[in-house]
């Protein structure tokens, strides 16, 4: 009887050990270019093709230079993670230290700094050169629990065989991306991992649950910086006439006087004090704070014409979007939704309702409120270079999307229908 992929996750449920069995039929087909008995759920396909563009040998057990102990040591001490880490423990390691596995905790860059559970199963962990320091990005030991969902910003389970590299196939992990809320980037991976007849399907709902309550605690803490640049901003605005308002370094207002109530300010990628061209206010100046800037409005008119907008997608993780013209330039850091949106915005310059738009995301024309919704938060930043009804770039804009040189690494994250064609051909709007 054949098996789709859900039945081979099902199956490990209840008999890890047949399912690991498939699973090895299933990648040895695969990698050998043959027909697979069941074909691997997409998210590992697509990590497997990943790997053999790139050139990681699955029969060669990769083992990275670790960092050393003073360079853990700092990474530990810079890294936000840090700050969260009494949630994950809690959410996970008493649960994992019974259930025979271990949380491992890596830094945007794929390096293990955290590490604890299961004693005998963190001796197995070092047989793999699982250990603190260790590189565990994707390109380095294939498919895996840290490095897959840093590449595809979301939980990934990996049992088995969907491990690409062959020493892994006794193992077991389940990962959640940590991303700051201030600002969208992945500041790491949380992971539990163990042996083979360790796993179980809630392992990636459990994981993922505790992810967000680390990133719930990061946004409390960055309403109460915002507090406090509150009670610093009260005194300064009150002296000041005309538009003006106080921001955090990420640009989160925390108060205004003069203008309407704005949630968030986009920022030049480097900001420094003078003038400066913000998409929504125009020309301001901008004057250092404890903790943020002053931002004061300039009231005379801005050139908005020949406007030129380049959206890099070249990156696998990182992708941004920089305007440049008349009044000067600046560059912001996109998000993976928003990163998707201009994308599909820039292949359909004649506009794309959020009908289509969410048909192009979600495979779903009815689900035009998440659209809407995250167009509103584009618009905030791109403002007038941004026209609706239908969403589309403004007519005076020049838009230029700079495209990875291999297709299918575009947006390797999206599950977006849209944008599966697209990495089957040149990916050029």
């Amino acid at each position: 009887m054949a098996l789709s992929p859900m039945d081979v996750t099902q199956l490990a449920a209840v008999d890890a050990t047949r399912a690991a069995r498939v699973l090895s039929e299933v990648r040895s087909a695969a990698l050998a270019g043959q027909r697979a008995p069941v074909a691997p759920r997409p998210v590992i396909g697509q990590s497997w093709e990943r790997m053999l563009r790139s050139g990681v040998d699955p029969d060669r057990d990769v083992r990275s230079g670790l960092l050393s102990r003073e360079e853990v040591q700092r990474r530990r001490e810079s890294s936000r993670l840090r700050h969260v880490l009494p949630v994950l423990r809690e959410g996970l390691l008493s649960v994992a230290d019974v259930a025979h596995h271990i949380m491992v905790v890596a830094d945007e860059e794929g390096r293990v700094l955290w590490r604890e559970g299961s004693a005998p199963v963190l001796r197995k962990a070092d047989g793999l050169g699982f250990e603190v320091g260790a590189d565990w990005r994707e390109e380095v030991v294939g498919t895996n629990g840290v490095g897959t969902p840093a590449v595809t910003r979301r939980p990934v389970q990996v049992f088995a065989s969907e491990h690409f590299v062959r020493s892994h196939a006794t193992w077991t992990c389940a990962g959640a991306p940590l991303t700051d809320p201030r600002d969208g980037r992945l500041i790491g991976v949380v992971d539990v991992s163990g042996p083979l007849e360790t796993m179980h399907p809630a392992t990636l709902s459990w994981v993922d649950s505790v992810a967000k309550l680390a990133e719930a605690r990061l946004r409390e803490m960055h309403l109460e910086t915002l507090e406090r640049l509150r009670a610093v901003a009260a005194p300064v605005l009150a002296r000041i006439e005309g538009r003006a308002l106080v921001v955090d370094r990420y640009g989160w207002t925390a108060a205004v006087t003069g203008m309407p109530y704005t949630r968030r300010l986009t920022l030049p990628a480097s900001v420094s004090a003078g003038m400066r061209w913000l998409p929504a206010l125009g020309r301001c100046s901008l004057e250092p704070l404890a903790g943020g800037w002053l931002v004061r409005a300039a009231d005379e008119p801005v050139a908005r014409d020949a406007t030129r907008i380049v959206l890099d997608l070249r990156g696998p993780r990182r992708w941004s979007v920089e305007v440049s013209g008349g009044a000067g330039s600046w560059t912001r850091e996109l998000s993976p939704r928003h990163a998707e949106l201009l994308y599909l915005l820039a292949v359909h310059r004649s506009g794309r309702s959020a009908a289509g738009l969410a048909q192009d995301l979600f495979g779903d024309p009815a689900r035009t409120v998440t659209v809407r919704a995250e167009m509103s938060r584009v618009r905030r930043y791109l403002g007038s270079l941004l026209d609706h009804r239908p969403y589309r770039f403004a007519e005076s804009a020049e838009v230029d999307v700079l495209l990875p040189d291999d297709p299918r690494d575009l947006l390797p994250h999206s599950t977006a229908p849209a944008l599966d064609g697209r990495r089957t051909r040149t990916a050029k709007p």
